[in-house]
């Protein structure tokens, strides 16, 4: 039988994994950016989006079981499914694009879904609530590095 978790990680690893299409020339080009001299943990932020990932799935999974197959639980996934594609589009459209304005828009569009998110979720599952504030705290940090990166460089 398949799992409720099953289906919400394995569309959550698909989402994560479209956004997976990066050149050599683009990374190139990120690589090259002046960066703040306070950003010391660029090494840490691959391990810090996937902690935050993994909570917004539990957190979606808690929010499904709490409701499942309900009309207003479907349009929660949705929404979770909506915060992931913009959360994921960040680097594309920023280093395709190669225009960390842009990023930065994405990345305080992704602040504000999540926290309407939340504020949906919190009546249904508190420790859904939760799992979502990890985002909430590290969005508004990564959008303001992009913003940071920006003055620098003069995109």
């Amino acid at each position: 039988m398949i799992r409720s978790w099953m289906v919400i990680g394995a569309v959550a690893i698909a989402v994560a994994f479209s956004g997976n299409i990066l050149k050599p020339d683009d990374i190139r080009w990120f690589r090259q950016l002046q960066r703040p001299k306070w950003l010391t943990f660029e090494g840490l932020i691959p391990v810090i989006w996937t902690v935050i990932l993994i909570c917004g799935v539990w957190s979606a999974y808690l929010v499904w079981e709490a409701n499942p197959g309900t009309e207003e639980t479907w349009w929660l996934m949705a929404f979770y499914l909506l915060l992931e594609i913009v959360i994921i589009a960040y680097s594309p459209v920023t280093i395709r694009l190669r225009n960390l304005k842009a990023g930065t828009i994405v990345g305080g569009i992704g602040f504000i879904l999540g926290l309407i998110l939340a504020f949906l979720v919190h009546p249904i599952s508190n420790p859904a609530f939760w799992l979502l504030v990890p985002y909430l705290l590290w969005s508004p940090i990564g959008t303001y590095t992009t913003w940071a990166m920006y003055q620098l460089s003069g995109d």
